[in-house]
């Protein structure tokens, strides 16, 4: 990909990960969420994330061939997400994108709203929609974009279209994705984003490192 559509006022209202918790930390103490719906349904959804989030920090481990890929990295990048705080996908898949992220030196991960930035989040629509999370992988030198990711790893989404196609009740299917996710502990994400990377940086020859087991 070779296409700029990240503009730079966008990127200087990104905001770290770090941010974001204290953000939503901050919104539900005034009983909203982001975006602009604050009906009781959707901070309940974000109290829930919060857990999520939290579980998620806290239980993701890299595998040890995720940290091998990224110490090889060459290519200086920078990683938007688009995201928002009701989402639950988000809250499933994020804290992992982060210890991804920071496991490399050369990457650095900034978050946006979905709904504050509309024109960028159209441009990375999942059959139609405007499912996040999406990520959004750019080279930092040129600002050309190198890929994307999102909104679940590929198992999830058959799971969610599946779901749709025979019309199953909203509160089910979602029992079912957080099930998988409660499982999966995000090793599908890793595997995907493994392979990602290695298409979107020059990496050193993986022979090169000796990496310690990390836990």
């Amino acid at each position: 990909m070779a296409t700029k559509t990240i503009t730079n006022e966008q990127l200087a209202n990104a905001i770290t990960y770090t941010q974001y918790r204290d953000l939503i930390d901050a919104l539900l103490a005034e009983g909203k969420t982001t975006g602009t719906n604050h009906s009781e349904e959707m901070v309940e959804y974000t109290r829930m994330n919060m857990h999520r989030m939290r579980r998620m920090e806290k239980n993701t481990v890299l595998h040890d061939d995720v940290i091998q890929v990224l110490l090889s990295v060459q290519t200086k990048m920078i990683w938007v997400v688009l995201t928002e705080a009701w989402c639950g996908d988000a809250a499933q898949n994020l804290p992992a994108l982060v210890k991804i992220a920071d496991a490399s030196p050369l990457i650095e991960l900034k978050l946006l709203m979905r709904d504050e930035n509309p024109e960028l989040m159209d441009q990375y629509l999942t059959n139609g929609g405007r499912s996040i999370p999406k990520l959004i992988a750019l080279d930092a030198n040129t600002m050309e974009v190198l890929g994307t990711w999102g909104p679940r790893p590929v198992p999830a989404q058959e799971l969610v279209l599946e779901a749709k196609a025979k019309d199953m009740p909203f509160k089910e299917m979602a029992e079912q994705l957080h099930g998988w996710y409660a499982k999966d502990k995000s090793n599908t994400l890793q595997v995907e984003l493994r392979e990602l990377i290695s298409q979107w940086s020059e990496l050193t020859a993986p022979a090169e490192l000796n990496v310690a087991r990390c836990s």
